[in-house]
């Protein structure tokens, strides 16, 4: 590399990169390399210009120096070189304070008039190709690339890094913007970073314009950077979302990562490199319905949780358990529920214009669900369910027409494949809509919002629909039927330093902890979902519970009782008061007064 300036960026850029060895992997940075050479690269553009304009400098400073002049009393003078290259800088800059220090000869001036006509000629010309260069997209784009890798290696917080910001990445990105959590985003769509760009995020969001699937890539985003909590590959591009995936497990094996795919094939290579989270909407949805089958509260308790701060409670639709189900589309998303409805010993008949002939030729039938006679050869007439699962908002609509027509009393449900589609859908009034987008986002919210939430929400589908109907009513009772704030709270030295010799007496209940710090007579607006000790769980239990130094909680409240109750476990005056009733001083001031008195 024999430009110094390369070389210089080099290895500052090589210091950047030797954080990942110590964290036990390489971490390709190639692309910031890249992205100062770029600039130096195209900067040689102007290398041609700036000459031009040296040279004319120089030749009229010489020029001046040569050519004789007089002073006032008529004495022969010649400039100095100081004297000409001071009166060409203000004469080219347009400044112009006038003929320093004598006035100037005819040949002096005709001169100066060769000069101005010249630099006019070298300054056009420069400030032409520096034009042409600002509008030149590599150049933006190393520019881009340059501030956004300064931006990354500056943060000094835990963030995420997100690749694809489509619809799943803008409902994600709002959730964790409301919780405070940074996160960084790597999109190939130009278009989706400027809405990026656009975005009323409390935080600062870096965007990069570039293809996830190289490590490099990855690499500027943050990968190798120790306050990275996790990899998010939520592409519209299974492969694409693959190659992340991959370059995750291996560059970054302690990494928790959560990838999006609609293939299965996919999913087993997913896992064959690693240990990510794989969330396949249609199977989430499949398992959804199956729970909704067997559990309609829990399944509207685990919808509502998963839907983050600031959801209303859905509500609870009772999905038949008998009879027979058609199901129009025999995708991936077909293939899924049929799977999952026969396992529940739904009987089931697909409809589809172009079936797979490896299928059970029993249940499939070839043909339009649009034609009164393919409906009637499907027994929509009898049925009980009815699928509308193809790739297309226009066709599911019509179904679900054509279907009503012709047995009114159908529960439906539906694909949503575009956010535009969301009112008609809405105004269709279907019993269960999926929007794979939302689906992968709740799940993917849930598991990194609060980690004890995913750990909750796989336990309530065995605690029965009986037990999660009661939650619900308790939660709506103390928190209204929109949802507040969920978080997790650690009862140690660091997040609850009040409470530590309280625990320790072993006689600290769940319910005294719960009590209003400004009235303990009024609980708060807040229930605990499940307490967590020693990997042990026990999920909404009762105010009885002693609870002890280690344990964490989870709870689901209004923010004011988040408050309240973050100062009862820091303030020593609120945890007394809360526990025995007692009023004791708060400040060193007032205890000393008290003392005295």
């Amino acid at each position: 590399m024999s430009n110094p300036l390369l070389a210089f960026w080099f290895r500052l850029f090589g210091r950047e990169a030797d954080l990942p060895h110590r964290l036990g992997r390489r971490i390709p940075v190639a692309s910031a390399v890249q992205a100062s050479a770029t600039i130096f690269l195209i900067m040689r553009r102007m290398r041609a210009p700036l000459i031009v304009l040296i040279t004319i400098f120089a030749i009229s400073v010489l020029g001046l120096t040569l050519v004789p002049g007089r002073t006032a009393d008529g004495q022969p003078w010649r400039m100095s070189v100081f004297d000409a290259f001071y009166f060409m800088s203000y004469t080219a800059s347009t400044i112009g304070f006038g003929e320093l220090p004598h006035a100037f000869t005819d040949a002096q001036r005709l001169w100066v008039t060769v000069s101005i006509y010249l630099t006019v000629i070298g300054w056009a010309y420069a400030i032409g190709s520096l034009l042409a260069l600002v509008q030149d997209r590599a150049f933006r784009q190393a520019l881009a690339l340059q501030h956004f890798t300064r931006k990354v290696s500056r943060l000094r917080e835990p963030f995420l890094l997100v690749a694809g910001y489509g619809r799943t990445g803008e409902l994600l990105g709002g959730a964790f913007d409301a919780l405070g959590k940074r996160f960084v985003v790597v999109d190939a769509d130009e278009d989706r970073i400027e809405a990026l760009e656009l975005a009323a995020y409390h935080a600062d969001v870096p965007g990069l314009v570039a293809d996830a699937r190289d490590p490099g890539h990855l690499g500027v985003a943050g990968l190798g950077n120790p306050h990275c909590q996790a990899v998010l590959a939520l592409t519209n591009d299974d492969e694409a979302n693959l190659a992340v995936t991959m370059s995750a497990a291996l560059l970054r094996p302690d990494l928790p990562v959560i990838a999006r795919t609609l293939s299965p094939a996919i999913a087993e290579r997913m896992r064959a490199v690693g240990s990510p989270t794989v969330v396949n909407p249609f199977d989430r949805f499949g398992d959804h319905l199956r729970v909704a089958l067997r559990a309609p509260a829990s399944y509207q308790l685990m919808t509502w949780l998963e839907s983050g701060p600031g959801a209303e409670l859905p509500a609870r639709s009772h999905p038949p358990r008998e009879g027979r189900w058609v199901v129009c589309g025999y995708g991936r998303l077909g293939r899924e529920l049929i799977e999952d409805l026969s396992v529940e010993g739904l009987d089931v008949i697909v409809v589809d214009p172009v079936a797979d002939p490896t299928g059970d030729a029993s249940r499939i039938i070839r043909g339009d669900a649009f034609e009164p006679a393919v409906l009637q050869q499907a027994g929509v007439a009898d049925a009980v369910g009815f699928v509308a699962g193809t790739d297309n908002d226009t066709s599911n609509l019509s179904l679900i027409a054509a279907a009503r027509r012709v047995n009114a009393g159908l529960f439906v449900a539906a694909r949503q494949n575009r956010p535009s589609s969301a009112p008609l859908f809405a105004a269709m009034d279907v019993d269960s809509l999926l929007v794979p987008t939302e689906v992968v986002a709740h799940e993917v919210f849930a598991q990194l919002s609060t980690p004890l939430l995913w750990r909750f929400l796989q336990e309530v589908p065995a605690r029965g629909d009986r037990w999660a109907a009661r939650l619900v009513d308790c939660i709506t009772q103390r928190c209204g039927r929109r949802l507040g704030a969920l978080w997790k709270v650690r009862l140690n030295q660091v997040e609850a330093p009040a409470t530590i010799g309280w625990l320790t007496s072993g006689e600290a209940r769940l319910g005294d902890l719960l009590r209003d710090p400004d009235d303990r007579d009024v609980q708060l607006p807040a229930v605990v979902l499940m307490v967590m000790r020693d990997g042990e769980c026990v999920l909404t239990p009762d105010d009885n519970l002693v609870l002890a130094p280690g344990d964490e909680l989870l709870l689901c409240g209004r923010p004011a009782a988040r408050r309240a109750l973050d100062t009862t476990m820091v303030v020593d005056a609120a945890r007394e008061y809360v526990v025995s009733g007692r009023h004791v001083p708060a400040s060193w001031i007032w205890r000393r007064i008290a003392g005295e008195a």
